[in-house]
């Protein structure tokens, strides 16, 4: 079977992510679970693979994975989908892991994202983080944002993505999309550059360092609307990045400018379901005066309870949109356990809730084990 065909045919089972590694079979992700096809892969089986996927990419040149070790690139098979590349060496061999990326951006109520979420897109300013784990839908839920303002505003919207993803077509707005590497050699110069080419909306595929930080700041201080993403869980966690990438003599200043520019960090997790599917997971905060003051303070030990307090405004904790999951049955409490950032939080929600519900109200747990994010 040509490598066309076996992409077609995982695409149209369901599966997320494609893994290319010798001396394992051929295997997908689909829902969280793995699977496999056909027989174990040897190397050169592998470096055939590869290099097939590399000639679908419009004949894109090996040097840089052999040369450095690691690439990344993205192609689109007609009628099919598109593909997200990273091809790298392990053990001596050549692998890659190929995410699957719909051609049609999906619907946000199709994915479970909260019309609060894609709102957020209707601020003419200020920077808007969508973070989360790896795999967790960022670039997703950032797509479904685009899609939004393109479709009801006219707007001149820049992206800046490694690679691209989602391609969106012109509607409303103008879609300007660069791909790092191909269109231009750095976010960082990308993101200069969009500043003189008149942007209302401004999507950063990723916030990597200091000076990249710096000018989307920058940008969403001068009346841009600013769309990033960290990986990150939790808004206080994300605020902790952003400070802990600048010296510390810079550090002040950056409290006071975030307090000013930052407009929302929604955090999104993917979880298993009881019935094996998967299912979202949203904290999501906007910056009232609280938190504003908060941030500039330095007080971010301090957002989790305001958000936790401000349903009124829209916010929602994680351990609240767990809880609501539990409720509804879609996730065990070993899963909510397993996804929360503070399990002693979460243990109260949940013996608070059982004891305003018609059945007896369990003991609290002693002390649950706290466990990591599953990515």
């Amino acid at each position: 079977m040509s490598i066309v065909d076996t992409l077609a045919g995982i695409t149209n089972e369901g599966a997320s992510d494609i893994f290319i590694v010798a001396g394992r079979e051929l295997t997908y992700k689909l829902h969280g679970r793995m699977y496999t096809s056909g027989e174990r892969l040897m190397p050169n089986d592998c470096q055939a693979l590869i290099s097939e996927i590399y000639g679908l990419a419009d004949n894109r040149e090996m040097d840089r994975l052999m040369e450095v070790g690691d690439d990344d690139f993205s192609f689109a098979l007609r009628g099919v989908a598109r593909f997200r590349i990273n091809a790298y060496k392990q053990r001596g061999s050549l692998s890659a892991v190929i995410r699957v990326i719909t051609f049609h951006i999906p619907q946000p109520d199709e994915l479970g994202i909260p019309e609060k979420i894609i709102s957020l897109a209707e601020r003419k300013k200020g920077l808007v983080l969508i973070t989360g784990p790896a795999g967790s839908g960022k670039s997703t839920t950032l797509a479904c944002m685009v899609d939004h303002i393109n479709s009801t505003r006219e707007s001149h919207i820049i992206t800046l993505e490694d690679p691209l993803e989602y391609l969106h077509p012109h509607k409303k707005s103008i879609v300007s999309q660069r791909e790092v590497i191909s269109d231009t050699e750095s976010y960082l110069t990308a993101l200069r550059a969009s500043l003189r080419q008149s942007p209302d909306v401004i999507l950063l595929g990723e916030m990597r360092d200091s000076d990249t930080i710096s000018v989307a700041m920058t940008a969403a201080e001068t009346g841009h609307l600013v769309l990033s993403t960290l990986h990150t869980v939790g808004a206080a966690n994300t605020i902790e990045r952003i400070i802990d990438a600048f010296p510390p003599n810079q550090q002040h200043q950056i409290y006071i400018q975030l307090s000013m520019v930052l407009q929302a960090v929604v955090s999104q997790q993917l979880l298993p379901t009881v019935d094996g599917q998967i299912v979202p997971a949203f904290e999501i905060m906007t910056l009232n005066p609280a938190i504003r003051t908060n941030i500039r303070e330095k007080k971010i030990q301090s957002i989790d309870s305001v958000i936790d307090t401000s349903s009124q405004e829209g916010m929602i904790s994680m351990n609240t949109s767990l809880l609501n999951l539990l409720k509804e049955g879609k996730i065990s409490e070993k899963t909510a356990f397993a996804y929360t950032t503070n399990a002693e939080n979460l243990t109260n929600k949940i013996y608070y809730a059982n004891k305003a519900g018609s059945t007896p109200a369990p003991e609290p747990a002693a002390k649950p084990e706290k466990k990591g994010i599953l990515w």
